[in-house]
């Protein structure tokens, strides 16, 4: 029998196969692209400002890790379990100014200081997880806001003159290692982004497949059937509370690191509702929309900004140089458009092209 050439039919499937077992390995191409980011000269203009392995760059792609990461731990509580908190900036506020206060107050070095600020956020995580998890629906995502907001108020009155108020709090460069102080160690600083962020997609493609993660779908699809089944859906629901807590405040610690301070806007609700339109941006429930949307949303954040204070805009009439000139419009804008172009996040882009692809063949075989 003649084998099948490009010609006959059969080769495109076998063709499509070889396609799919290689987008297998897209996330090690964009792995061993993020490892040799520091080492590159490349320039992409409209994207970065200066070559790939500048200290800027590498600053802004750090942040864009960091926020990512950020964005996938807490679509264990919004896309795997069905859960929306209010809260989650707590926890990121609890590891950034535990560390912070653990080595200005207490003169602990850095790797002691971010165990302890780690240890602290879980345990108050787990005491008001415990609290929270006692309601449901929109009591405990009104729940969670308190905490947040009692948590913001704290930080903002600066009790003992530990958190630094309105002003925040530097980090001590005497307690820091000297690979990580200075303009010329960000590399490090992104190396640590980056292993922040593998670890978190690590332990939440581990979690999401393991049986609690199984019960946490069954929880966000139908908790009464989870219960009838024999199940406590309470238990279940703080272990990925308290895992997000921790995945959490593990990023206050690196943001501690690259922003060289902790500051009050990290506590406020505004830093939870930026976390959830990074989940609905990507795609919420999905591996790797959560990710996808913080990435992009820190992005823009920082990049709109310099778009609104361009030249090109400041020239255009009023009616336009007022609104373009604020980012938050711009970004604003641009999330509803993706919102309402791209249902389900911009994770479904590449599945809505195939779709639209394969309709527009059917259709023409069957003209």
């Amino acid at each position: 029998m003649q084998a099948p050439t490009d010609n006959t039919p059969a080769a495109a499937p076998t063709r499509a196969a070889a396609l799919r077992r290689a987008a297998r390995w897209w996330p090690a191409a964009v792995l061993l692209l993020l490892l040799t980011a520091p080492f590159s000269t490349l320039s992409l203009p409209g994207l970065l400002d200066g070559p790939l392995g500048s200290a800027g760059s590498l600053q802004l792609l750090a942040l864009c890790m960091v926020f990512g990461a950020l964005a996938t731990g807490y679509d264990l509580l919004l896309g795997r379990t069905g859960l929306l908190s209010f809260g989650h900036a707590l926890w990121f506020a609890a590891g950034l100014y535990a560390t912070d206060i653990f080595m200005l107050e207490w003169q602990l070095p850095l790797v002691v200081a971010a165990l302890l600020g780690l240890a602290f956020a879980v345990l108050l995580a787990v005491v008001l997880g415990s609290v929270s998890l006692r309601v449901t629906g929109i009591g405990f995502s009104m729940v969670t806001l308190a905490f947040a907001q009692a948590g913001s108020i704290l930080v903002q009155r600066n009790p003992g003159g530990l958190t630094g108020g309105e002003e925040g709090r530097s980090a001590p460069a005497d307690r820091l290692p000297d690979a990580l102080v200075g303009i010329g160690n960000t590399a490090n600083l992104y190396w640590i982004a980056l292993g922040y962020l593998v670890l978190t997609l690590a332990v939440v493609h581990w979690a999401v497949n393991s049986p609690t993660g199984r019960v946490w779908e069954g929880i966000r699809e139908n908790e009464r059937r989870v219960e009838v089944l024999g199940l406590r859906p309470y238990g279940f629901k703080l272990v990925a509370f308290v895992l997000a807590a921790a995945l959490a405040a593990v990023g206050g610690v690196v943001y501690l690191l690259l922003s060289g301070g902790a500051t009050p806007q990290a506590a406020t609700s505004d830093f939870t509702l930026s976390l959830l339109v990074m989940v609905v941006l990507g795609g919420s429930g999905t591996r790797w929309g959560p990710l996808l949307g913080g990435v992009l949303y820190t992005w823009a954040d920082h990049r709109l900004g310099d778009l609104a204070n361009s030249a090109a805009v400041n020239d255009l009439p009023a009616v336009l140089r007022v609104p373009l000139s604020q980012p938050l419009f711009l970004l604003g804008a641009v999330f509803v458009a993706v919102v309402y172009l791209l249902p389900g996040g911009a994770v479904r882009l590449p599945a809505r092209i195939r779709d639209a692809r394969s309709t527009r063949r059917t259709g023409g075989s069957t003209a």
